[in-house]
């Protein structure tokens, strides 16, 4: 069985409203490695009305962005995929994360924005991202949005 690390940064961490995604065995195998942070430095940003996080694919601005890492099987990739709209929203790209506990680097995969609009840039950069923290952009889950929006115009060019 192939097993791949996957850094998560956003709504997929512990305590975080998508957690449940990850550890549904429905759709694959995953196990937490540990915390870590990005190598290279990129903007984490909150937009849109719904509050979603999302790590900008610009290289040397924000921070060492502070996520999870998780060894899933294919089955469990195929499905963040399906999540994260790989590869028509988010693009998953292998990036070097630092794990905390081990004091070591790994390549993991990670979801990037690549197609945003130049002002994203110019919002608040987060170095961890936490639905409930003290910036009250509190995200707003699926179920809970106008069915007609498209928070996909408010990011992408």
């Amino acid at each position: 069985m192939s097993l791949h690390k996957v850094f998560v940064y956003g709504t997929l961490k512990r305590g975080e409203p998508n957690h449940h995604w990850i550890t549904d065995t429905s759709k694959g195998l995953s196990r937490f490695i540990g915390v870590g942070k990005t190598i290279k430095k990129y903007p984490l940003v909150i937009g849109t009305k719904y509050n979603i996080p999302f790590v900008l694919d610009s290289p040397g601005q924000g921070h060492n962005v502070v996520g999870e890492v998780y060894e899933v099987d294919e089955s469990m990739l195929h499905h963040l995929d399906i999540l994260e709209e790989h590869p028509t929203f988010y693009t998953r790209e292998t990036e070097e994360i630092e794990l905390y506990a081990e004091n070591i680097r790994s390549e993991c995969w990670i979801y990037l924005l690549k197609k945003f609009k130049p002002e994203m840039l110019e919002q608040q950069h987060f170095a961890d991202y936490s639905s409930s923290g003290d910036h009250g952009l509190v995200y707003a889950e699926r179920y809970q949005r106008e069915p007609s929006y498209n928070y996909k115009q408010d990011v992408m060019p």
